[in-house]
């Protein structure tokens, strides 16, 4: 006899995905903040060295600013509904 009890539906097909029967398969977006974070304070962190050119401080920094500016666009574009 078929079971009258309906799973609830996130969106994972627990086949393709086994974990996603436990929850464990959403993606936790405050960590990838926090690990972009990281990352721009470690990029940051690395000017400090024994560099004799200052090219590879450009690229650093402008890594940096690149990392920043995606972080931020994730954050705006999650806090005004543009991105799920």
């Amino acid at each position: 006899m078929a079971s009258t009890e309906v799973e609830p539906f996130t969106g994972v097909d627990t086949a393709e995905v086994p974990s996603a029967h436990w929850g464990w398969s959403a993606i936790n977006h405050r960590t990838w903040h926090i690990t972009g974070l990281c990352i721009f304070v470690f990029l940051l962190a690395m000017l400090r060295g024994n560099h004799v050119g200052h090219v590879e401080d450009w690229f650093l920094i402008a890594f940096a600013v690149l990392t920043l500016f995606a972080l931020g666009r994730d954050l705006w574009g999650r806090r005004r509904g543009w991105i799920r």
